[in-house]
């Protein structure tokens, strides 16, 4: 999709209600854990935010999807986007994320132009509301991986997730016997999905909506 063109749609798109819950469920596991959407979070929830942000290559609109490490913890190895927990220095959820893009992947604050704030989206596994921010940059971005957080960054193409062949389902098991009916898109042979899934969803229904 043109870069100018994916702009305008979302221009447009988050002048209409946010989608939300409806939009982010047609993503998400089975069974679904339905906590994701209490509207009474843990006290001891954690703020945290990832961008997305778009940028032109010959023309066409990109955004980053980055791979985490394998590590011990609840997201080894997950394809996220940059991002994540709130500093006490940030004042807000925008300034999360400007941060740690400009920390994982080395995209500097001042070439992000804002557009606006998605829906949250709670992590029970995690413990983390995750604000999404949408974002862009005039100019491809010269990125740099954080090489303890970032194994590697998938640069994507807004067009890939409107194909229908990405968007597949697998059965994840777990320990004791725990498993998950997954929806994910599968872009650069990598699974995409859980929260980065649902919070993709969101946006293809922000740019659908920016057409009306």
């Amino acid at each position: 999709m043109d870069f100018k063109e994916v702009l305008s749609l979302l221009e447009k798109g988050m002048k209409h209600p946010l989608p939300g819950k409806e939009a982010q469920l047609s993503m998400s596991p089975n069974p679904q854990d339905l906590r994701r959407f209490d509207t009474k979070l843990p006290l001891n929830h954690r703020k945290s935010a990832v961008l997305i942000l778009f940028y032109p290559n010959e023309d066409k609109a990109f955004f980053p999807l980055i791979k985490r490490p394998v590590y011990p913890g609840v997201h080894s190895g997950q394809i996220a986007l940059p991002g994540g927990k709130m500093e006490e220095e940030d004042q807000d959820v925008i300034d999360t994320a400007l941060r740690e893009a400009w920390e994982e992947v080395g995209v500097l604050p001042q070439q992000v132009k804002l557009i606006g704030k998605m829906s949250d989206l709670f992590i029970p596994a995690s413990n983390f509301l995750v604000s999404p921010i949408l974002g862009y940059s005039e100019e491809m971005p010269d990125f740099v991986p954080e090489e303890k957080e970032v194994a590697r960054i998938i640069e994507t193409a807004v067009s890939t997730l409107y194909e229908p062949t990405i968007r597949k389902k697998k059965i994840l098991e777990f320990s004791n016997n725990f498993r998950l009916d997954t929806p994910y898109f599968e872009v650069d042979k990598e699974m995409v999905w859980g929260a980065t899934a649902m919070i993709l969803s969101e946006l293809l229904q922000i740019l659908e909506n920016g057409k009306y």
